[in-house]
């Protein structure tokens, strides 16, 4: 896998062969980065399920102001920790954590973009929606992907912006729109 647009253009990612890693195909990314291409620069960005850290690592490639990658495993962990010493980014950070306790946890700025693309054996949405929207800044971007037998309703507050598909998985953009105060 390599990444391929920015600073970091070309540069290869390891893929480990781990139960529920897959990491987003290059046509979906390059489709996904087109869509944000004008959205990263100077942005706070979140890859929540981070596998192969393919999105974080394009969006720091690209020039966003800071890229946390959570990983659970702790394999995958170490390798997106390898990539990003050997690549040299200096924009971001890799978590060995659970995704949503570390959400939970986090005292940062809001994210301004975040990626959500869990194994597709988990069932994380009902949980998540709730928390994130205290950790996304108003018109915040989030790009979902999911199992495509599984479907997804977005809960109130996110709005879906375009959406693509592939054979397996639905990939989608929302942009989060907090609720009126009062």
């Amino acid at each position: 896998m390599r990444i391929i647009a920015g600073t970091l253009k070309g540069s290869k990612l390891p893929v480990l062969d781990s139960e529920g890693l897959r990491p987003t195909s290059d046509r979906v990314r390059e489709t996904v980065f087109n869509w944000l291409q004008h959205s990263i620069q100077g942005r706070e960005v979140l890859d929540m399920f981070a596998g192969s850290g393919a999105l974080g690592f394009e969006a720091a490639s690209r020039q966003a102001g800071h890229v946390s990658l959570l990983e659970n495993n702790p394999a995958a962990a170490a390798s997106l920790r390898d990539a990003k010493q050997r690549l040299k980014i200096a924009n971001a950070d890799v978590i060995q954590s659970d995704s949503m306790a570390c959400l939970r946890a986090y005292q940062g700025p809001a994210f301004e973009l975040v990626f959500i693309d869990p194994p597709y054996s988990s069932d994380h949405w009902s949980a998540l929606w709730p928390v994130l929207g205290l950790k996304l800044a108003d018109k915040g971007l989030v790009y979902i992907e999911h199992d495509l037998q599984r479907p997804l309703a977005l809960p109130d507050g996110l709005r879906l912006l375009k959406q693509g598909k592939t054979r397996q998985s639905q990939f989608l953009l929302a942009e989060w729109q907090k609720p009126p105060v009062g």
